[in-house]
């Protein structure tokens, strides 16, 4: 069964420049998926065998939803949550997430934090002010981009896209234990049933549903290890 891995931000380059798209020659791999499916783990590790880019968008929403919290606002404004999302310069370097100069790297990771993150991620006006922030990562060798609509819609020319999965029972698991190994209390049952309800969210939103795009080469990852999973991937890019 493929192991939680940290979602550790050391090999997240530092944050690029808001520019316009770069030329298409530029190669994504696109790994797209559901909350705990593995994504981030296996994006960083296929960026590292190619020595391309990484980019982890759910960290980017996590940091606007940290800061619409800390902020008093509610998930639900949308007008305001992307008012603020558009002030947001996060820094991303040496292993860390800082904003405003403060290091937010366990902060964003937190469950209440993650919900939020989702909870936003429904509204357009949102992820209209976060996504040219996402595609100023795709600069030279490459970027691997894992989230839940990097293949559907930040990058729809990615040269791969994959969507990773694994069944809630599964995904629970491994959140569990990498919550308890940080020492976080945790219960199997109740980030099962969590993971139902952003499941839901994420599928049903009307902006950029989580959905596997045609084109997208499905994998469930219940049974495989990740070097099984890394090993699938980086065959799919080779073989073009």
């Amino acid at each position: 069964m493929l192991a939680s891995g940290s979602r550790a931000v050391h090999s997240i380059l530092p944050m690029p420049p808001i520019v316009p798209p770069a030329s298409p020659v530029v190669p994504v791999i696109a790994i797209d998926g559901p909350t705990a499916s593995g994504k981030g783990t296996i994006a960083q590790r296929v960026a590292a065998a190619l020595g391309f880019h990484y980019l982890d968008s759910g960290a980017i929403y996590r940091v606007a939803a940290l800061a619409a919290l800390e902020a008093g606002l509610d998930p639900g404004q949308a007008e305001a949550v992307a008012a603020l999302a558009r002030t947001l310069r996060p820094e991303f370097a040496a292993g860390s997430i800082r904003l405003g100069g403060r290091d937010i790297t366990e902060a964003i990771r937190a469950e209440p934090v993650g919900n939020a993150a989702s909870r936003i991620a429904v509204h357009p006006e949102v992820r209209q002010a976060l996504f040219e922030l996402q595609r100023g990562f795709r600069q030279p060798p490459g970027l691997v981009a894992d989230g839940r609509d990097m293949g559907s819609v930040v990058f729809p020319d990615a040269q791969l896209k994959v969507f990773l999965t694994a069944s809630p029972e599964a995904r629970a698991a491994r959140r569990h234990k990498q919550l308890i190994e940080k020492g976080i209390p945790a219960n199997i049952s109740t980030l099962a049933r969590d993971l139902r309800e952003r499941d839901a969210r994420d599928m049903q939103r009307a902006a950029a549903p989580l959905v596997a795009v045609q084109g997208a080469r499905q994998l469930d990852s219940s049974s495989l290890d990740i070097d099984q999973v890394v090993e699938r991937v980086l065959g799919w890019y080779r073989a073009g």
